[in-house]
């Protein structure tokens, strides 16, 4: 399973780095070997050895250039960070980022190798409409996106649940989870308010190949726990 963090704009550099290696302790005492990634915010990302994989929030499709605000590939292989999170929703509908300029992201840093997690999702408009305008809204976030990229996960979170404590029942996450992998093969995580109340029966769920965790991953007790709990379940 893949148990992902991605921290937002949270945790200073030396905040990120005692979450790492409390992090790595556990990882190590509990003998867990789940695919563990953790993004930190920009200012955040360091070099970083061991179980954890470190990975960057978001980067510009550039190496370096006049792209102010930005971070290039030269900033992420400082770091020997290869690994990025591209889509999530909040750069898509806080910061702008259109289906154009999301698919340039990830055929540029597709073409050098790396590991990438895209996130799809639907506001609650959508959601609301039925499941066919949701599976079509989906759809066109698949656009432009090689689905069968070797190195790549799919993590779907429903903008409405981000945050706000709202979930879909196990039912709904489970029966959207297996229409979605008729899209792609690849890993598919769930986000969305997950917390560790809720984590294991969400990770025991058909299709459900891990977890993409927000608020609830900045307390590194909690995020642990659930790195457990996949452990836990694939051990069965």
């Amino acid at each position: 399973m893949i148990i992902a963090a991605n921290l937002k704009t949270n945790l200073t550099r030396s905040e990120t780095k005692k979450y790492l290696d409390a992090l790595e302790s556990f990882l190590n005492a509990q003998n867990i070997d789940q695919r563990v990634m953790v993004f930190p915010a920009m200012t955040s990302l360091q070099e970083h050895s061991g179980k954890v994989c470190v990975g960057a929030q978001n980067a510009y499709a550039t190496q370096n250039g006049a792209f102010t605000g930005e971070i290039g590939l030269d900033h992420l292989k400082e770091f020997g960070i290869n690994t990025i999170l591209i889509g999530h929703s909040e750069r898509r509908h806080i910061l702008g980022e259109t289906q154009e300029s999301i698919v340039e992201k990830f055929n540029y840093y597709k073409e050098l190798g790396f590991e990438i997690v895209y996130c799809i999702g639907e506001p609650l408009d959508v959601r609301e409409a039925g499941e066919e305008a949701m599976l079509n809204y989906l759809d066109a976030q698949y656009q432009g996106i090689d689905t069968e990229y070797e190195k790549l996960t799919i993590a779907y979170e429903p903008v409405w649940a981000i945050g706000t404590g709202k979930v879909p029942t196990l039912e709904d996450i489970e029966s959207l989870h297996t229409k979605l992998k008729e899209k792609s093969s690849a890993p598919l995580l769930y986000g969305g308010s997950v917390k560790v109340s809720n984590a294991k029966e969400i990770l025991a769920l058909t299709h459900v190949d891990g977890v993409l965790v927000g608020g609830a991953a900045l307390y590194v007790e909690h995020f642990s726990t659930m790195c457990a709990y996949a452990q836990e379940l694939e051990n069965k």
